[in-house]
């Protein structure tokens, strides 16, 4: 016969914890959410609205996560990389410069002392200088833009400034990155996105086609004397500032792609649209910063090469030219920092 068990043997169940201890226990895991809670919190979420430009819509109100900084001083640390690193630079600079006096505009200097003196016999008194000088100053930015006017003369000055875009870029990301930078690898091995740097111009250029129409339109309406009284004047004028904001708006943000389509692997329309979500919300902030890049060359050009043109007026044609050749480094420069400010 089987042996009954006795009493002391017989184990008896553990009580049940409580709700309340389990939840004090420190290992307790929460159970996995069901497929009910799983939809419930899905449907708590609120959907981010997308934005679109030139949209009537209600104010995006954006939390300021950084402070971009000032026009002054992105300018002061782009002349802070160009003297770190100026040997890179103006050789650079003076390859630009040789090409371009010998595919553009030619070795010949334009001549000054006939018009200084022509201009001399305009302004008397004390300003008579100096007022000469921002004359001729002014005279020589003109024939800077004259020097383009055949079509083999701008087919090779895009090709040059594509070609040492390309290679200023390559120079300021590895700059910036902390390795030491050879003058030749700008050009050798800056070239690599020739292809999609390219149609990201093509692109910008498509953006400027307001702009052009609208001057085209303005300079047409104004030789033909279609405006006549001053209120028509001013409607014209309107219009073309109209249309040359809206491609300063298109082009804020296509101008970064620039330097997003230069990294590996990375194709035109995505470089697009990564420019235009890192301009979100920031466009006009971003065209106050771009617009004083002119106007503070403009006057560093002329403070420099004014004075040359009082002294030394042979010279003064060379030394514009010179600082001519710089721009197109310093803009860059200023650019890049203004888009490694936007990361």
């Amino acid at each position: 016969m089987a042996k009954k068990p006795s009493v002391s043997t017989i184990k008896k169940p553990k009580p049940a914890a409580s709700a309340a201890t389990k939840a004090t226990k420190p290992d307790a895991v929460a159970p996995a959410p069901g497929p009910a809670a799983t939809n419930a919190n899905a449907q708590r979420r609120v959907k981010v609205r997308g934005y679109k430009s030139f949209r009537l819509e209600k104010k995006v109100k954006r939390e300021i996560t950084q402070t971009l900084p000032s026009g002054y001083q992105l300018l002061r640390s782009t002349f802070g990389i160009i003297k770190r690193n100026w040997k890179l630079f103006a050789g650079i600079t003076v390859i630009y410069g040789v090409l371009t006096l010998a595919f553009i505009s030619g070795f010949s200097a334009i001549n000054l002392s006939d018009a200084k003196q022509s201009f001399g016999n305009l302004f008397n008194g004390q300003l008579n200088q100096a007022a000469t000088g921002l004359s001729l100053f002014v005279y020589l930015l003109g024939s800077s833009s004259n020097t383009t006017s055949t079509p083999s003369a701008g087919v090779y000055q895009v090709v040059l400034g594509v070609i040492t875009s390309l290679a200023i870029l390559w120079t300021l990301r590895q700059i910036y990155a902390g390795n030491t930078v050879r003058l030749r690898d700008g050009f050798y091995q800056g070239m690599y996105p020739l292809v999609q740097f390219v149609l990201v111009l093509v692109v910008i250029g498509l953006q400027l086609l307001p702009l052009i129409a609208g001057a085209e339109l303005y300079q047409l309406v104004m030789n033909n004397a279609i405006a006549v009284t001053a209120i028509e004047h001013i409607l014209w004028l309107l219009l073309f500032l109209l249309l040359g904001v809206l491609s300063l708006y298109m082009v804020c943000a296509s101008f970064f792609a620039l330097y997003i389509v230069s990294l590996p692997d990375i194709t035109p329309m995505a470089a697009l649209r990564s420019a235009k979500q890192l301009v979100l919300h920031r466009r006009w902030l971003i065209i106050r910063k771009v617009l004083f890049l002119p106007l503070a060359l403009l006057v560093i050009t002329a403070v420099i090469t004014v004075p040359f043109i009082m002294v030394a007026t042979a010279i003064a044609p060379w030394i514009f030219f010179a600082l001519s050749s710089s721009l197109l480094v310093i803009i860059h420069g200023y650019m890049y920092a203004l888009y490694k400010a936007l990361l």
